[in-house]
């Protein structure tokens, strides 16, 4: 629970909707590449639907 709550507070600090990331990450996840998992994660630059 600690690390949800840490990653919604985190989308919070780079300007994101957590809602909406965790949505848009939870949508995405099952066919996204292994290797561009990285532009899942909540960097200022990434943006989310």
């Amino acid at each position: 629970m600690a690390d949800i709550l840490s990653l919604l507070g985190t989308a919070k600090l780079n300007s994101h909707d957590p809602y909406i990331w965790l949505r848009d990450v939870l949508m995405r996840l099952p066919s996204w590449p292994n290797n561009w998992i990285n532009e899942l994660l909540l960097y200022a630059e990434n943006h989310f639907a």
